[in-house]
């Protein structure tokens, strides 16, 4: 018999009633109504072409051929208990992957996750780059953060911020916009170009022009003096998510990690 054929609910209540040789006992177990069990069972028996139970004086009873599966089917459930458990044993891990934006992860996830370890110094951190297709499952991800108007067919939360603001290097810099991939329209013609925000900000620190970057990722900058901020902040559609699929999202680990993120 197949694997996706294995009738695993009636060999969980063959389990029940051959340990109570009673299928109110086994119900009571289950949680089912008496009814149920012996429809589970009838239901086995036809699948497998055997009789599994008799009734006699004395009680319910085990045939020879119910007997002569038991010993297996117990030893496969203890197999599933174990598997169970080996799979719940990642909540517990200290261990978390994390895909972020280069910049980002320099600028604020870094000094971020430091902080976070402080407190707790079990915490083990593996950081990748994130691109634009996540793949969770080939990366072995708990959780992502992506820079865009959401979190995608992901579950998310917004990191808070002010949306995006343009600094320069302190005492002012040369009449230059500096623009990278994902800036604000109003850049396009800037004559200073680079790969990503983190660069434009630097850009901007070293005198090259005045670039518009995420607030968040110029806190630090702007908080130390390294640029100051020219303006007022702009509000933006875009903006970083922390993302990741539904059965990571639920995972203990990962939502402790999101909350002190998002805090």
């Amino acid at each position: 018999m197949k694997r996706t054929h294995l009738p695993l609910n009636g060999l969980r209540v063959l389990d029940a009633a051959a340990r109570h040789l009673s299928f109110t006992r086994a119900a009571d177990e289950l949680a089912v109504t008496p009814a149920a069990v012996g429809q589970q069972i009838r239901a086995l028996e036809d699948t497998l072409g055997v009789v599994l139970f008799r009734r006699t004086t004395k009680g319910l009873e085990l045939t020879p051929e119910a007997e002569a599966g038991l010993s297996a089917l117990r030893a496969g459930f203890l197999q599933f208990e174990e598997s169970v458990r080996a799979m719940q044993a990642g909540q517990s891990s200290k261990s978390l992957t994390i895909a972020a934006p280069r910049d980002l992860t320099a600028k604020w996830l870094m000094p971020r996750l430091a902080e976070i370890a402080r407190v707790d110094s079990d915490l083990r951190f593996v950081l990748v780059p994130a691109d634009d297709a996540l793949d969770f499952t080939e990366a072995n991800l708990d959780l992502a953060i992506r820079w865009g108007e959401g979190p995608g067919e992901h579950e998310g939360e917004a990191l808070e911020s002010d949306g995006m603001v343009t600094v320069e290097r302190p005492g002012g810099s040369i009449d230059v916009r500096i623009s990278w991939p994902g800036c604000m329209a109003e850049d396009a013609g800037s004559l200073v170009r680079v790969a990503d925000a983190g660069l434009a900000l630097d850009a901007a620190a070293e005198g090259l022009g005045r670039a518009t970057v995420p607030e968040l990722l110029a806190r630090s900058d702007i908080a130390s003096g390294r640029v100051v901020v020219v303006g007022e902040p702009k509000s933006s559609k875009l903006g970083y998510w922390l993302v990741a699929p539904l059965p990571q999202w639920r995972q203990k680990k990962v939502k402790s990690l999101v909350d002190a993120l998002a805090s």
